[in-house]
């Protein structure tokens, strides 16, 4: 089921905090000196084995310097050690993908429509 929104989880290991936050597909989150801009993310259906995955573009900014692209691919909430961000300051993965506008439901048969 594809998602809207990302949640990522990074840790600064310069004051070793972790932080959770929220990325909406096409928009771009600062966590540091990082931008992050997920392109696509998919959970897996209720009936199959749970993994939530996505896509990301991932530039360092640092004020001054031109952005410099340090990542570009897909990361996995089940396997985070596979492929997340590992930067001397900070690292990067998925826990989540998920849909936080409804879905419209399809439009209801016209019950006075020829058949």
């Amino acid at each position: 089921m594809e998602g809207d929104t990302v949640v990522l989880q990074g840790l600064d290991k310069v004051t070793a905090r972790v932080s959770t936050f929220e990325a909406r597909i096409g928009e771009t989150v600062r966590f540091g000196t990082l931008e992050i801009q997920p392109r696509y993310c998919d959970r897996a259906p209720p009936e199959e084995p749970p993994e939530s995955k996505a896509f990301l573009d991932i530039y360092e900014a640092r004020t001054g310097e031109q952005r410099a692209d340090i990542f570009h691919g897909w990361m996995f909430a089940s396997s985070p050690a596979l492929n997340s961000l590992e930067n001397p300051v900070y690292d990067v993965w998925v826990l989540d993908c998920k849909r936080t506008q409804a879905v419209a439901p399809p439009p209801a048969a016209d019950p006075d429509a020829k058949r």
